[in-house]
């Protein structure tokens, strides 16, 4: 049975609800729509949320944003519909014992799209008010320590004969192990110093020809891209839009954002450390310049996927710190590049490798002109290159000579 079909068994109004709210996804694989499905008829049954049972949907929701995959779906809207008559009810001392429920049902019942879909059935989605500024801190206990393996005891009796075949066993291994795993030989009797034996130095001989059939295939082409300089065009900048945002339920200088960049899998959800330079308001359903290569990061406990491309004032972050805005009439995930003959038909990097530090290397040439244009100025010949898309130049609204990050 389909999410669309569940829906009908849900009472009214949530019903009209949940048909209601435009963005609400039924799930972009068959996994996530049998989820979608499950949660949908949890709720229409009365099984999903019980006044007492909230202690194991608290537990439930504390590693999530949205209860199916990633993304919102039409499963968040029947659980928030489904909450909110008893939500509306909880004093305060109530729903800080549950701050998994309160941040998730919060989170919902402020998206826009959610908002514009109760106003025609108020009053039976009313705003719920949560005073979640005096909520008391969540506190983090330490892991226990990882106890070590003890070895296991060697048996008494012919015990002499696995210690000896595991030995032989690893000595196999080591002969059919690749040549270029080989080390050379140590000076003997029968191998002076600087000499190795006939059957070695064959294997070494060979040494060139294997690694050269080794890069052969798919990883030919990433060894080959992260080699030489760094440059900016490794970097992989796309046009991001912000769907969705939310204060990160464990750290109160940090976003949780959920920003579509174009891609069939969907928004990606991104963290970023800007709740203290720019207030939510200015972030909700803007558009921006994404880092989308770099590698995945845990953040207090949230997974992020890329980086929102920020301008530092050139006094410092006190001074302020303001989203690179893409060109009017941008789109998700249009390319963003550097202007000149070198970067703009090169492909960016599949992933920055951290070991590298590219985008450490490169950054400090990123800057904002005198007209608010984002460039890249090369340290060493200081030519100037641009940021750009197909449609015109980024800019930082107001700061000239930021830092861009």
């Amino acid at each position: 049975m389909s999410a669309v079909t569940t829906i009908a068994k849900l009472h009214s109004p949530l019903k009209e609800l949940v048909n209601t709210v435009p963005d609400a996804h039924f799930g972009q694989s068959e996994k996530d729509k049998a989820e979608v499905t499950e949660w949908i008829e949890k709720v229409a049954a009365g099984g999903a949320v019980k006044p007492d049972g909230l202690k194991d949907l608290d537990a439930q929701l504390a590693p999530k944003t949205y209860v199916v995959s990633n993304y919102f779906t039409a499963a968040d809207v029947a659980l928030y519909g489904a909450l909110h008559p008893i939500l509306a009810q909880l004093q305060p001392a109530l729903y800080y014992s549950h701050p998994a429920v309160t941040r998730y049902f919060d989170h919902i019942q402020n998206r826009p799209s959610v908002r514009a879909a109760t106003e025609p059935l108020s009053p039976a989605f009313s705003l719920v008010p949560f005073d979640l500024e005096n909520a008391p801190k969540l506190e983090r206990k330490a892991d226990p320590p990882k106890e070590k393996k003890k070895a296991k005891p060697v048996e008494a009796s012919g015990s002499a004969t696995p210690v000896v075949e595991e030995k032989k066993s690893k000595k196999e291994k080591k002969d059919k192990a690749p040549v270029a795993a080989e080390e050379p030989a140590k000076p003997t009797e029968s191998a002076p110093a600087g000499k190795l034996p006939k059957e070695k130095k064959e294997k070494k001989e060979k040494k060139p020809a294997d690694e050269g059939s080794s890069k052969k295939g798919g990883n030919a082409k990433a060894v080959a891209e992260d080699t030489g300089e760094p440059v900016p065009s490794m970097i992989d900048l796309r046009v991001g839009h912000i769907v969705d945002i939310m204060k990160h339920p464990d750290a109160d200088g940090l976003y949780v954002e959920q920003i579509d960049f174009g891609e069939e899998t969907g928004p990606r959800t991104v963290v970023s450390g800007l709740v203290n330079y720019i207030p939510i308001e200015q972030m909700r359903d803007k558009y921006l310049v994404g880092v989308c290569n770099l590698k995945p990061a845990n953040m207090r406990g949230v997974k992020s996927f890329a980086m929102v491309l920020c301008a530092t004032s050139k006094d410092g972050k006190d001074a302020g710190i303001e989203l690179v805005q893409p060109p009017p009439g941008s789109t998700p995930g249009d390319r963003v590049f550097f202007e000149g003959p070198d970067f703009e038909g090169a492909s960016p990097l599949s992933q920055l490798n951290p070991k590298k530090k590219i985008f450490e290397t490169v950054q400090p040439g990123f800057t904002t002109l005198e007209s608010h244009e984002a460039a890249w100025v090369n340290p060493a010949t200081k030519s100037v290159h641009r940021v750009r898309t197909s449609r015109g130049v980024c800019v930082a609204p107001t700061f000239v000579g930021a830092s861009l990050s």
